[in-house]
C-alpha cells in the first residue's frame, strides 16, 4: 500500500485482517490452529509474504510471538481457537504485558448466535483479558474489521507497548463488507519540554552520586547508542533492571551491573550509596527495585518514560518527564553540567567486576563454568533466552552481554518460555545464533515445541539443567521450612532422548569439558538441539548449598 494512502475495499473479515497485517509490515504469525478462524487462515494461505508456525501448545505459540517480538521490535502475532486456546496461551499475553511488548491476540470465538448460552467453548473473551492485556475487543460487525485491527496495533506498538486481544466470532470472519484501510501507525516520539531538561539539569547539578537505571523502553526505542554517549558524557554508571541487561555494554567501564533476583549486595550497595536516580524506560518492578525498597525518600528520583500511567505508579518522582526515552537522551546529552563523581563510579565499576568475574577453578559449581565456556565460545552477537529459575542466577551474574538486542527472559517470571521464545527470536533473526537456557521444570512445560523448530528447520540450541527438581521453590522451602520437602521433587527424564525422538541432535554432558565440546559441535551443525547438563541438587543457588539453607533456618529458631 502507498504510504499516507486510505484504500476501500471488499474483502472477507480473514482477509481484512491479513490485510492490516501487510500494512504493519507482519512477516510472522504464530498459532495453534482451530476451526473457529478457518477463514483467517485460508487468508493467510492465499498471502505469500506472511509465514505461519503452528506450535504444539497454544502457550508456546504465545512465548513465540513475544519473543519474536522482543527481537525484531514489531509486534508478535499469535492466534488460537476459543475459550480453550485462549485459556492456553494467556501466559504469553501476561508476560507480554509485565514484559510490556507489543503482540496482537486473535483468538477466534464461538458463533454470534450462541454467544451468552454457554456455547462449545465460551468465553468472555474481551472480559477475560481485560486487566492482563490494553485492550480487549470483541468484533460485532463485519464491516468494521479493518478499523478495529488496525486500531489493535495502534494500542499494542505506541506508549508502553503492550498486548491487544482481539475476539472474533467464527459467523463475522467469512462474511463480506466494504471496509477503509488506512496506513500503518507512525510511532510517537514525545520529546521532553525545555522546562523538564532545564530541572532534570538542576537535580544532576546538584547530584554527588548520580546513578542512571535503565529499562526496556531504552530497548523498544532502539536508544541503546544514546544512553552509551549521555552516560559517557557525563560519566554516570548504568546498572540494568531486572532482565535487560543487554541495554548497556557489560563490559563498559560505566556498566555497574544489574538489578535482579539474588543481586550480589555489593552491586546493591551502588544504589544504597547513589543520591540521585535517573531512570530511562522502566517501571521500577518489584524485582528491579528489590521489594520497592532500594529506592529510599531520601533520594532524588528523575522518572523518564513512554507512558504517564508509569511515572509515579510506585514511587512519586522529583522529575517525571513523558518521553520517548531516544529523545530524551539526545536532549539530556547537550545540558552542558559539572561532574565531581568520576572516582564514585570508578568504584562501583570496579566492586562489579571483582563480583561477576568470569575466572573459574575446581571450585566453581559446573553452573560458572557452563557461563564462561559459553562466554568464551558464543559470538558476542549470539542471541540468549532464559526460562525461570535459579540456574538463571548464573547467567545473570557472570554473563557478560556487550552487544545490544542479545537477550531476553520473562519479567513475569514465567515457566516455559525459553525455548518457545528462542523459536520466535530466531524466526526474527535467522542469521544469528540463538541460545535458550532451562531448567528441566520449566523445560519440560513447553519441550514439545521441539518438534516445532523441528519441523520448520529453526535451528535453537537448548541447554538443559537437570538436577531433577522444581529448584527455585525447594530453595524457597528450605528457607521457610526446612528438611519438610513437598511437591518439589521430580522425575528422571532423558532430554537428550526426547529431543533425538523428535529429530533433533541430543547431548548429554556431565562435565565442563563434555559441554564445550557438545556446544561447539551443536553450533557447527546450525540444527535444532538439546544439552542436557546433569547437576546436583546441593547447589541451590549463586550464594548458597541446600546445607548452607538449613544451617542458617536453624540458627534462626
Amino acid at each position: 500500500m502507498e504510504t499516507g494512502v486510505r484504500t476501500r475495499k471488499t474483502v472477507t473479515g480473514g482477509q481484512a485482517i491479513v490485510e492490516c497485517m501487510k500494512i504493519e509490515g507482519v512477516r510472522e504469525c504464530f498459532c495453534v490452529p482451530g476451526e473457529s478462524y478457518l477463514p483467517l487462515l485460508d487468508a493467510l494461505y492465499d498471502e505469500e509474504s506472511i509465514n505461519l508456525i503452528a506450535a504444539r501448545h497454544e502457550s508456546g505459540a504465545a512465548f513465540m510471538a513475544e519473543g519474536y517480538a522482543k527481537r525484531a521490535l514489531k509486534p508478535g502475532i499469535v492466534m488460537a481457537t476459543r475459550g480453550v486456546g485462549a485459556s492456553n496461551l494467556s501466559i504469553g499475553v501476561h508476560t507480554a504485558y509485565q514484559d510490556s511488548t507489543p503482540m496482537v491476540v486473535f483468538l477466534g470465538q464461538v458463533h454470534s448466535k450462541n454467544r451468552g448460552r454457554e456455547g462449545f467453548q465460551e468465553i468472555d473473551l474481551d472480559q477475560y483479558f481485560g486487566h492482563i492485556a490494553k485492550w480487549a475487543v470483541e468484533v460485532k460487525d463485519a464491516a468494521r474489521i479493518a478499523e478495529i485491527t488496525q486500531r489493535a496495533f495502534r494500542i499494542a506498538k505506541t506508549g508502553r507497548p503492550g498486548p491487544v486481544v482481539v475476539s472474533l466470532p467464527e459467523d463475522i470472519l467469512p462474511r463480506k463488507a466494504e471496509m477503509v484501510f488506512s496506513p500503518a501507525t507512525v510511532l510517537p516520539q514525545p520529546v521532553p519540554a525545555k522546562e523538564e531538561i532545564n530541572h532534570i539539569k538542576q537535580l544532576l547539578s546538584a547530584a554527588k552520586k548520580p546513578l542512571i537505571i535503565a529499562g526496556g523502553g531504552v530497548k523498544s526505542a532502539g536508544a541503546e547508542e544514546k544512553l552509551i554517549t549521555f552516560a559517557e558524557a557525563y560519566h554516570l554508571p548504568v546498572v540494568a533492571a531486572f532482565r535487560r541487561q543487554d541495554v548497556f555494554p557489560n563490559h563498559h567501564p560505566l556498566y555497574a551491573g544489574h538489578l535482579g533476583l539474588g543481586t550480589n549486595p555489593r552491586i546493591l550497595k551502588t544504589v544504597e550509596e547513589a543520591d540521585t536516580i535517573l531512570a530511562i524506560g522502566t517501571r521500577l518492578s518489584e524485582v528491579t527495585t528489590q521489594d520497592y525498597e532500594i529506592i529510599t525518600p531520601e533520594k532524588k528520583l528523575i522518572h523518564v518514560d513512554i507512558s504517564f500511567e508509569t511515572i509515579g505508579k510506585v514511587f512519586a518522582p522529583d522529575a517525571g518527564i513523558v518521553a520517548d526515552a531516544g529523545e530524551a537522551l539526545q536532549a539530556l546529552t547537550d545540558i552542558g553540567i559539572q561532574t565531581s563523581w568520576q572516582t564514585w563510579a570508578d568504584e562501583r565499576r570496579r566492586a562489579f567486576e571483582e563480583v561477576s568475574s568470569l575466572d573459574v577453578s575446581h571450585k566453581d559449581t559446573i553452573y560458572k563454568h557452563i557461563v564462561a565456556l559459553m562466554e568464551d565460545i558464543l559470538p558476542d552477537d549470539a542471541f540468549l533466552t532464559n526460562d525461570a529459575g535459579n540456574f538463571a542466577g548464573w547467567l545473570h551474574a557472570y554473563y557478560p552481554f556487550k552487544n545490544k538486542q542479545t537477550y531476553t527472559g520473562p519479567t513475569s517470571g514465567a515457566m516455559g518460555y525459553g525455548l518457545p521464545s528462542a523459536i520466535g527470536a530466531k524466526r526474527a533473526e535467522p542469521g544469528k545464533p540463538v541460545i535458550a537456557l532451562a531448567g528441566d521444570g520449566g523445560f519440560m512445560m513447553t519441550m514439545q515445541e521441539l518438534e516445532t523448530a523441528v519441523r520448520y528447520q529453526i535451528p535453537v540450541i537448548s541447554i538443559v539443567f537437570n538436577n531433577q527438581m522444581y529448584g527455585t521453590i525447594r530453595m524457597h522451602q528450605e528457607m521457610n521450612y526446612p528438611e519438610k520437602v513437598i511437591g518439589t521433587d521430580l522425575g528422571k527424564v532423558s532430554f537428550k532422548g526426547v529431543a533425538e525422538s523428535v529429530g533433533a541432535d541430543g547431548y548429554l554432558t556431565n562435565t565442563p569439558n563434555e559441554f564445550a565440546k557438545a556446544l561447539k559441535q551443536a553450533l557447527s551443525k546450525n540444527a535444532p538441539a538439546v544439552i542436557e547438563i546433569m547437576t546436583e541438587k546441593e547447589q541451590i543457588s549463586v550464594s548458597s548449598t541446600i546445607s548452607q539453607l538449613r544451617d542458617r533456618a536453624e540458627n534462626k529458631e
